[in-house]
């Protein structure tokens, strides 16, 4: 079993449709597919298996994430567990890239460009925001709202889209800029994070549960 306490828990939305035509989602709003629906109850049982009983939970304002967590909580019955909504967790604007097809947006940029969008800290799309402008809404909320909660003691999930995701983890594990753009979070992927007691992160796992074929 786990710690019980001091414990943070980011998982990414499972699989939309958008993620299964590889298009640029950003703040579009995308249903879970038939695997991204079973991706989100594979990951709230691998919680429940882990011993995992939350305090709170904190997700974005779009329904790919709002929809994931629904199905996990149900799987940890825990239906009933207070849910924050909050912009500030919402996926990175993709501006003008968002909707199209990755392939489609390489064809009207080129490869590189659109590689730079998609993976360098500071590059923003047409329109949209840069991964570091996504970092300036989301690490203040962690620093207000999740760190708070956490050095309380308290078990705190969030379920969240990569890009916000990303940020946060940059964050907690002091990643360079560089090694960022090596970083993935794959759907419904789970990282742990457990802290000491004056707030430094003590240990990660990451786990990817399977889902049933669908």
């Amino acid at each position: 079993m786990l710690p019980a306490d001091r414990t943070l828990v980011l998982v990414r939305h499972g699989q939309s449709t958008d993620n299964a035509q590889n298009l640029f989602s950003g703040f579009r709003n995308p249903s879970l597919t038939e695997r991204g629906v079973a991706e989100a109850k594979a990951a709230g049982r691998k919680l429940k298996e882990l011993g995992f009983h939350f305090d709170i939970a904190f997700t974005s304002k779009l329904g790919r994430a709002q929809h994931t967590l629904a199905l996990m909580l149900e799987q940890l019955d825990q239906g009933d567990l207070p849910v924050r909504t909050e912009g500030a967790l919402n996926e990175r604007d993709y501006g003008e890239l968002s909707g199209l097809n990755k392939a489609e947006a390489r064809s009207q940029w080129s490869p590189e460009q659109v590689h730079l969008w998609r993976k360098s800290y500071d590059a923003v799309p047409p329109g949209g925001e840069s991964l570091a402008m996504t970092a300036a809404r989301t690490i203040p909320f962690y620093e207000q709202a999740l760190a708070v909660r956490v050095q309380q003691g308290q078990r705190v999930l969030v379920v969240a889209h990569g890009n916000s995701l990303r940020s946060i983890v940059m964050h907690l594990e002091k990643m360079s800029p560089e090694a960022l753009m090596d970083f993935n979070i794959t759907t419904s992927e789970i990282l742990i994070y457990t802290f000491s007691d004056i707030g430094g992160v003590i240990g990660k796992i990451s786990v990817v549960a399977p889902s049933a074929p669908v």
